[in-house]
């Protein structure tokens, strides 16, 4: 904790930190409000003085920001764990066979998402495996019968990676799917299955899915039906930090042709029950020092594209989580009510709109509850 105190209230004045990065081309334009190259990421993934790092990062954030810290009450909801993927860093899918494989009916699910509206979610947050048997009807049908209930829930439901499977699965287009899925009910899409887009690690983390660029053709397409959606970047494993820069970067240039990302969440691999662990590829999860590095560069990439970078306290914890957001997070994601993919990695998962708006208050700084779209609904 005296650490933590140390960080928050060592980071003074900019004058300060502007003569200490001088030794730091990529950190005097970050500063600058320069837009960062490549070879800028990678400098600043190798940048020896980490607390310069953050404090540069949570001046850029201070600018776009201010003081307010934001998070949504959301309801995690996963409509099946039956997979044709078989990713070797997923420790939630099942093959269909197994005692606890299951898949939800589009009356089930509505039923959670009513217990979701009394707990006080304003979002309803929905992914599932790759079943290989579901029609598009039955998606279609979940949406319709979620919002006839439900009209003013956020459904944000189905990553790019989901949809592309669909594609393939059904033989639609990915425009046709999408437009057929919005004109049920969906209105925003999680940024799951983004994962990391370089091809010569993606093969390494994940089987049976869409390669990165699949990815990022498939959620532009959304982004142009008027498909907002979140992104997001597993990190924490086996990557280099080339391939961080590189996801950064693409996801970037993705923003600048559409405006369609809300919001970048750098996920932390979370080891427990996965292939990685089991074939001793890898052995401990990331130090907290990694942890906080990618976020603060993440915030310094992307600082002319996207105000906001989430710190998704479920993987990382909430002490460090409150430490993330000193090193250029601004947002607390959300309450992850039922969230079921990181608690079968091991991780405990539900946190109340109070717990996460003392977390933010507790760091000197201003806790606001927000909706899908991050319009702030009250503040603390």
């Amino acid at each position: 904790m005296a650490l933590f105190t140390f960080i928050l209230i060592s980071k003074s004045t900019k004058d300060v930190l502007e003569k200490l990065v001088r030794d730091s081309k990529a950190l005097e334009k970050a500063i600058s409000g320069e837009e960062l190259s490549y070879d800028d990421g990678l400098e600043l993934m190798s940048y020896d003085n980490l607390y310069m790092l953050g404090a540069a990062a949570d001046l850029v954030r201070q600018k776009q920001k201010g003081k307010t810290v934001t998070f949504t009450a959301s309801y995690y909801l996963n409509y099946t764990n039956v997979c044709a993927a078989s990713c070797q860093m997923c420790a939630f899918y099942r093959k269909g066979n197994e005692s606890d494989a299951y898949t939800l009916t589009p009356q089930d699910i509505e039923a959670r998402v009513g217990k979701a509206k009394e707990m006080g979610a304003t979002e309803v947050h929905i992914v599932g495996g790759f079943h290989p048997e579901l029609p598009l009807e039955y998606y279609e049908e979940m949406f319709r019968t979620i919002k006839k209930s439900h009209p003013e829930m956020n459904i944000k439901a189905l990553t790019a990676a989901e949809i592309f499977f669909l594609s393939k699965l059904t033989k639609n287009s990915v425009k046709e799917i999408l437009e057929r899925f919005k004109a049920s009910g969906l209105d925003t899409m999680p940024g799951g299955g983004a994962e990391l887009f370089h091809p010569e690690i993606r093969n390494k983390i994940v089987r049976g899915k869409c390669s990165g660029q699949e990815w990022l053709d498939t959620i532009e397409q959304a982004h142009n039906l008027g498909i907002k959606s979140n992104a997001t970047m597993l990190f924490g494993h086996i990557e280099k930090p080339e391939h961080i820069i590189d996801h950064l970067v693409k996801l970037r240039e993705v923003q600048k042709r559409t405006s369609g990302f809300i919001t970048l969440i750098p996920l932390k691999f979370s080891l427990e029950n996965t292939e990685l662990e089991k074939e001793g590829l890898v052995k401990s999860e990331s130090p907290s020092t990694y942890d906080l590095r990618v976020i603060a560069v993440s915030r310094l990439m992307l600082a002319q594209q996207l105000d906001n970078i989430s710190v998704y306290w479920v993987a990382l914890g909430k002490k460090l989580a409150q430490v993330a957001l000193t090193y250029g997070g601004s947002d607390l994601v959300g309450t992850a009510f039922s969230e079921e993919i990181y608690r079968a990695a091991g991780k405990g998962t539900n946190s109340s709109i109070l717990e996460l708006a003392n977390m933010i208050k507790e760091i000197g700084r201003d806790a606001a509850q927000r909706d899908t779209l991050f319009n702030i609904l009250k503040k603390f």
